[in-house]
C-alpha cells in the first residue's frame, strides 16, 4: 500500500494514541474511529486495508496496533509535523497557536529533501514549539518521563517544557498566563474541590488554572 495522506492519518492517530496509554493494550475501533474523524465502519474497513499491507495488527471485536513498520512510518509522519510547526514559528513567524492545521496539510505534500533542509536551518531542534519530541530521521523518538502541573511537587521550581494540547484557544490562554514552553514557576497549592491549581510564576505573579488545564501542561525540575 502506498503512503496516502488517508492511511498516513490514521498511522497518526494510532501513534500518538498508543502513546498516551500506560498500558500496552489495543486500541479500541471507536477510539481511532473519533481520532480521525469517521464512523467505526470506515476505520475498520481501513484497518482491514493496512493489515494487509502490515503496517497494523488487527484483533476483530478488540482492537488494533501498529506494527514495527508502521510505527516508523507514524513516526516519520510526525517529524514532518513538528519539523513544519517548528518552522512557521521560528522562520515565518506564525503564533504557536495557529500553526497545528497548517502543517497537518503540509506534512503530507513536502518532500523528505525539503525537510531535511528545514531540519538543517532550524539547527535541528529535538522539540517542536509546544515541546512535542522531533523524531530523528530513523523515527526514533525520545519519551522522556514528565510530570504535569497536577502531579508535580509544591513549591519546588519547575520549567514548563510541552502542552499536550493543541487547540488553538488553550494554547492562547496558556500564553496570556506565561505557561509557554520554557517559562518557570511553582505550583503553590491544589484543590480538587475548588478544581483550581495555584501557581506563582518567575515574576512573582500568582496564576490559578483548573485542574484539567493542569494535567495538559507538562514539566521538569529547573
Amino acid at each position: 500500500m502506498l503512503a496516502s495522506s488517508t492511511v498516513e492519518n490514521y498511522l497518526k492517530a494510532l501513534y500518538q494514541a498508543e502513546t498516551s496509554r500506560r498500558d500496552k493494550a489495543l486500541v479500541p475501533m471507536g477510539q481511532l474511529a473519533t481520532a480521525v474523524g469517521v464512523a467505526p465502519g470506515t476505520a475498520t474497513t481501513m484497518v482491514k486495508a493496512l493489515a494487509d499491507s502490515g503496517l497494523v495488527d488487527y484483533e476483530p471485536y478488540v482492537g488494533v496496533r501498529l506494527s514495527s513498520a508502521g510505527a516508523k512510518l507514524a513516526a516519520l509522519v510526525l517529524r514532518r509535523h513538528r519539523l513544519i510547526e517548528q518552522f512557521l514559528v521560528e522562520v515565518v513567524g506564525m503564533s504557536w497557536a495557529e500553526v497545528h492545521e497548517d502543517a497537518e496539510q503540509l506534512e503530507h505534500v513536502v518532500s523528505d529533501r525539503l525537510i531535511e533542509r528545514m531540519d538543517a536551518i532550524l539547527g535541528h531542534p529535538s522539540v517542536d514549539p509546544h515541546g512535542d519530541p522531533i523524531p530523528t530521521p530513523d523515527g526514533t523518538v525520545a519519551a522522556p518521563n514528565y510530570h504535569s502541573l497536577l502531579t508535580c511537587p509544591l513549591h519546588i521550581a519547575v520549567t514548563v517544557t510541552r502542552v499536550t494540547d493543541q487547540d488553538a484557544s488553550f494554547l492562547r490562554f496558556l500564553e496570556n498566563q506565561n505557561l509557554k514552553p520554557g517559562n518557570s514557576l511553582e505550583v503553590e497549592a491544589r484543590d480538587s474541590a475548588a478544581d483550581s491549581v495555584q501557581l506563582r510564576t518567575s515574576a512573582g505573579h500568582q496564576i490559578t488554572i483548573g485542574m484539567q488545564a493542569a494535567s495538559k501542561v507538562l514539566i521538569e525540575a529547573s
